[in-house]
């Protein structure tokens, strides 16, 4: 029972967590289309992440965070199709976010990874 009441609290935590870091900034593209595509999701061995719009120059930086807020990756200055390589990643649910060169977040998302 403990534990039910435990995942329970968690997850409600982190659907909080999750909602409350997807912010656009005043100058951010226009419209509720995502400006990353990433996968493959579930990823096992490395996942993509490429600008589904204009990529413009604008030293983008992209941070990974674990499910418990821990950041395990951080990418500054990504191009418009970046692979990353899960080696070092352990099996779970991972939370990035994409931020302009004044560290305003842009987009939030999540994906998997399976071992």
């Amino acid at each position: 029972m403990k534990k039910l009441i435990f995942i329970l609290l968690f997850s409600i935590g982190f659907s909080s967590f999750a909602t409350a870091q997807m912010k656009f900034s005043a100058d951010a593209f226009s419209g509720n289309s995502k400006l990353l595509k990433f996968y493959p999701n579930p990823a096992v061995v490395s996942i993509n992440f490429d600008f589904q719009r204009n990529y413009s120059n604008n030293k983008y930086s992209l941070s990974i965070f674990n499910f418990m807020g821990k950041k395990v990756f951080e990418l500054k200055n990504i191009s418009s199709k970046t692979s990353i390589n899960l080696n070092d990643f352990y099996r779970g649910i991972y939370i990035y976010q994409l931020r302009d060169k004044n560290s305003v977040i842009l987009e939030s998302g999540k994906f998997q990874v399976q071992k």
